[in-house]
């Protein structure tokens, strides 16, 4: 699953058997040993179609997608420092809440959670993006 673009000071992080980004930019970049990962929605590589309808799994489903970029990058969900989550309804923060603590354990990254009028795929309920190091 490994593929860095090849650069000086950047790279592009490219993790197969994802679903193609909705507009022009990176799943991820790296710079250095931090690996910015772009919001990950949670559309099933597999199908091409949104993991479920409730936020429990499509967080479960974000956070595949998410783990796929970092190893792709060299590192895993052990290694994020911050996340930023952004839901439809913050009614659902407490479902995924519970999905993210145990996705992390006894890990806890910084984190910011907003609540957004839409996200870019009819039926998406949460988006996560990560910041993460390699080890």
């Amino acid at each position: 699953m490994t593929a860095l673009a090849s650069s000086d000071a950047h790279q592009p992080v490219v993790a197969t058997g994802l679903p193609k980004p909705v507009g022009p930019y990176s799943p991820a970049m790296a710079f250095d040993r931090l690996v910015f990962v772009s919001g990950q929605g949670a559309t099933d590589p597999a199908t091409g179609r949104l993991a479920g309808l409730d936020v429990e799994t499509q967080t479960e489903q974000v956070f595949r997608n998410i783990e796929a970029i970092l190893e792709a990058a060299g590192t895993d969900l052990r290694h994020v420092l911050r996340c930023g989550v952004f839901i439809v309804d913050m009614r659902d923060f407490e479902a995924m809440n519970a999905v993210y603590a145990r996705v992390f354990g006894e890990h806890r990254p910084a984190r910011t959670t907003v609540q957004v009028a839409s996200l870019p795929h009819a039926g998406l309920r949460v988006e996560i993006d990560a910041i993460a190091y390699r080890p």
